[in-house]
């Protein structure tokens, strides 16, 4: 069809203060409360540096622990989204289980064999479905083995199919591909409301290792815009590739999956990642937003070997369907991948014939996914490596199509208030340049519930310890 195709108070109030063990109760009571605040103002704007010392960064690390020991046992590495609901697959169309839009499910693909999955659509909305894989980590993959994602009407008529594949670095890794059921005036199937139906397979089945692999499912729909516009989409963009955002990088450890994607915004950011490991970072785009990103991976002691498309740099949109995507070899010395130009992100970019252009269809929540081969360890070294991630967002912030309805989730083509206030970087420059404005930005967004919240709790605790003095 061509179409895509983030004062202290003064005592002295006129009553009696406490002393003795009341006052040591109440100051001890009160640097819990304020480390916990502390805490929760930082993390709650995710890429600002804690700057609390003692108990806050004590809580923090406890919390990160129980992340991580929470997703130990998560193959690849992957953390699966939290609320997403346990689904099985149908041997055929017949026993297919319903994909409800605005949800994520977990399921699993044997080695051979299609599985089916339901959809209920109606005839105004586009329809969009991503598949993520999880294979083991220690499996052996082949360049051309993946999924193959495809959407069928309910006479078996063809609406979408696209694949994603591991690639010439034959490393296991997350692999996700989408497919989509479109309206459009002009094509002659998949325009019916009813039942639709998602087909899951692996793309080289003999090849492929033995064990399931684990699947996270979303679906999501996008209403029709109010008015028609522009049916073509724009031939002509900045393609320039400006300089990467210089500076210290800020620390930012990625996520290890789409839904625990770490939020950042324009600028540099580091982190550490070791063979096999796929990192994760959500970037808020609005339309007429550029997206350029690079990676650099640090250099080895040991500078000698070598690693085919050892690091591999990629973008996903708002429904997760790749964008572009670009991978290096490693010899152990600094590599540095980016992404090629992209165009702005606009609506009429889905009539665009080049795949690239088309998945630039909306706004909403990007990510930009970084993976290591695994191979890297055998020449270099478990690691961890050092990786900077340089983001900058050009172009000019606009207004995009008046839908006429809600999508579903609700939100998902739009770049919220809060993201917009709370990812780190957002007003411009590096990580570290901005990380002043975008903490004070972060009271403003979480100090108001959180806050409130604990200072309510530290008023009635200081009040139990007056009285019992």
């Amino acid at each position: 069809m061509g179409r895509w195709c983030t004062a202290r108070r003064r005592a002295g109030t006129g009553r009696a203060r406490p002393t003795g063990p009341g006052l040591r109760t109440v100051f001890a009571r009160t640097a819990v409360v304020a480390a916990v605040l502390a805490t929760t103002t930082t993390t709650s704007l995710p890429g600002a540096t804690a700057r609390a010392a003692g108990p806050a960064e004590a809580l923090a690390a406890g919390l990160a622990s129980a992340r991580g020991a929470g997703s130990a046992g998560e193959r690849a590495g992957y953390d699966f989204a939290d609320d997403a609901e346990r689904i099985a697959g149908a041997s055929t169309v017949t026993g297919a289980e319903t994909l409800a839009a605005g949800s994520t499910y977990r399921s699993s693909l044997p080695r051979n064999g299609t599985l089916y999955y339901r959809l209920e659509l109606d005839a105004a909305s586009d329809a969009y479905v991503s598949v993520t894989a999880v294979p083991g980590s220690d499996g052996e993959v082949t360049a051309v083995d993946g999924i193959r994602v495809s959407v069928r009407d309910a006479d078996g008529g063809s609406c979408s199919v696209h694949s994603a594949t591991f690639g010439a670095a034959h490393s296991p890794r997350p692999v996700t591909a989408w497919g989509s059921r479109e309206i459009d005036p002009g094509a002659n199937r998949c325009q019916d409301p009813g039942t639709y139906y998602v087909g899951v397979e692996r793309t080289r089945p003999q090849d492929s290792p033995p064990d399931d692999w684990d699947l996270e499912i979303t679906a999501a729909t996008e209403p029709r815009p109010r008015q028609a516009g522009a049916t073509k989409a724009p031939e002509t963009w900045d393609s320039a590739s400006p300089e990467p955002p210089a500076g210290e990088p800020e620390r930012r450890p990625g996520g290890n999956g789409f839904a625990h994607a770490a939020l950042v915004g324009q600028g540099a950011w580091s982190a550490d990642i070791r063979p096999g490991q796929t990192l994760y970072y959500k970037v808020p785009v609005d339309w007429g937003r550029q997206v350029y990103a690079t990676a650099e991976l640090a250099g080895s002691p040991d500078a000698s070997g070598y690693a085919t498309g050892a690091l591999r740099l990629a973008l996903h949109n708002p429904v997760r369907a790749e964008v572009d995507d670009a991978a290096k070899g490693y010899t152990g010395r600094r590599t540095t991948v980016g992404l090629a130009p992209l165009p702005p992100v606009a609506y009429p970019n889905r009539y665009a014939t080049a795949a690239h252009v088309g998945a630039l269809r909306f706004a909403g929540d990007y990510y930009v996914v970084v993976h290591l081969a695994a191979q890297v360890a055998d020449d270099f070294g478990p690691g961890p490596f050092g990786l900077t991630l340089r983001l900058r967002l050009g172009g000019t912030a606009g207004n995009g199509p008046e839908y006429a309805g809600e999508s579903r989730p609700k939100g998902l083509f739009e770049v919220s208030a809060q993201d917009r206030v709370a990812a780190p970087g957002s007003g411009g420059g590096s990580g570290a340049a901005a990380d002043d404005d975008v903490a004070m930005r972060a009271v403003a967004v979480g100090g108001i519930g959180t806050g409130s919240l604990l200072l309510l709790g530290l008023a009635v605790w200081t009040a139990v310890a007056r009285r019992r003095t």
